[in-house]
């Protein structure tokens, strides 16, 4: 996709991220957690293994953390087959109103992953959150790709 370009990355995936972010990587609690930021560090895409047993499980730890947030405000939870996703805001000491889009999704080998989506509240994350799950491909397994 024009404006994206795809990353192969060391922990054990191929995802397209927007050109010119920046990859970083950091031993999570349970996992590595990668996040590619755009220039100036207002939005970012964070990608992790996911340990807990179910998405739903996942999702539900997740959004008891996300809760303590200051400012925390529930905008939309959703769910289909293989994908459960929050969509929320917050209010980020560093970086002020927040909007984040928490997708966790089981991948074409069957591990379950999550892309957490944030930027500045009316920034529109959806189009970096889409291609990358759009493009998300576990090292050594056949994926399908529109791109």
């Amino acid at each position: 996709l024009p404006g994206y370009s795809r990353s192969v990355d060391s922990v054990g995936y191929t995802v397209d991220v927007p050109d010119g972010w920046v990859r970083e990587e950091v031993q999570g609690k349970l996992a590595p957690v990668v996040t590619y930021t755009a220039p100036g560090g207002s939005s970012r895409l964070m990608l992790f293994e996911v340990k807990e047993s179910s998405l739903a499980e996942s999702s539900s730890q997740a959004e008891a953390i996300s809760q303590k947030l200051p400012g925390y405000r529930l905008i939309e939870r959703q769910n289909g087959t293989g994908w459960t996703e929050v969509t929320y805001r917050y209010d980020s000491p560093q970086k002020g109103a927040t909007h984040v889009v928490d997708h966790r999704f089981r991948a074409a080998d069957g591990t379950l992953y999550a892309i957490n989506a944030s930027g500045p509240e009316g920034v529109d994350m959806t189009g970096p959150l889409t291609t990358a799950l759009n493009s998300f491909c576990p090292a050594d397994t056949s994926c399908a790709s529109s791109t």
